[in-house]
């Protein structure tokens, strides 16, 4: 049985993907922004073993998750599942003065990787929406350029997978993958998406857990069980590097050294 931790699974892919590792005996901790929806996702999903709450647009919320997530013991995997969409407007995350989709969507994983004790595997979630997006760090609180949600989204996106490679560089030794789930019909995703919403949450489950050759690769994307393509802007080293230390230097935390 392994221990895995999913952020973001109050609903929406983050439960479903709960719910499906829970029925193949593994030991499931939740993750919901605020205890009204932490008992919202333990009445969902009364099975798991636990809830953590906080609020990951702001790096106090980010912390209280790693502290909180950490008090539960070693997890041998992390779902980095929780994300905002692009139908949104610019929004300013509390006291940080951080954009909210480039908070939630990438800094806080980043400082929940760097702050909880670390798994075996990491699983970052993407999107297809990545391929139109930039690695460009000039900007990626977007305070000079003028505000295109979709686009933001697809920065973040794209910035997760560059992400995931990146940690597998630096840690050799834990599983580091990231996931394109699909356009399914989620609250993100939108009623009309038209992907098969009972496939969305079953790689990042698969990659969290299985030992099948193909899903203990590392530094690698994949779409339904697969590897795919990585787009350009996601493949390289000193783009990597630039983004860990851009979020080291944001935030104070340093992604701790290799094994």
């Amino acid at each position: 049985m392994a221990r895995v931790l999913i952020t973001g699974s109050a609903d929406g892919l983050g439960l479903m993907a709960a719910r499906l590792l829970i029925r193949q005996g593994h030991g499931v901790t939740l993750h919901a922004r605020d205890t009204e929806r932490g008992e919202d996702a333990r009445a969902a999903l009364p099975d798991a073993e636990g809830v953590v709450t906080g609020d990951l647009s702001s790096l106090g919320g980010m912390r209280a998750v790693a502290e909180g997530a950490n008090a539960c013991g070693r997890f041998d995997a992390v779902v980095h599942n929780a994300g905002i969409g692009y139908r949104e407007a610019r929004r300013v995350g509390t006291e940080d003065g951080l954009c909210h989709v480039f908070a939630v969507n990438v800094l806080a994983p980043y400082v929940l990787t760097a702050l909880i004790t670390r798994p075996d595997r990491l699983v970052y979630l993407s999107s297809g929406m990545a391929r139109h997006g930039q690695a460009d760090l000039s900007d990626p609180q977007w305070t000079r350029r003028h505000w295109n949600g979709a686009q933001a989204y697809s920065d973040s996106k794209l910035l997760d997978m560059l992400l995931a490679r990146a940690v597998a560089e630096h840690w050799p030794g834990v599983l580091s993958n990231s996931v394109e789930p699909g356009w399914v019909p989620t609250k993100m995703g939108g009623p009309g998406a038209p992907d098969d919403l009972a496939l969305g949450p079953v790689t990042q489950a698969w990659l969290a857990v299985s030992d099948e050759p193909s899903a203990t690769l590392t530094g690698e994307h994949f779409f339904h069980q697969r590897r795919h393509p990585t787009p350009v802007g996601a493949r390289s080293h000193r783009a990597g590097r630039a983004l860990l230390d851009y979020c080291a230097g944001l935030t104070g935390i340093a992604l701790p050294a290799r094994q």
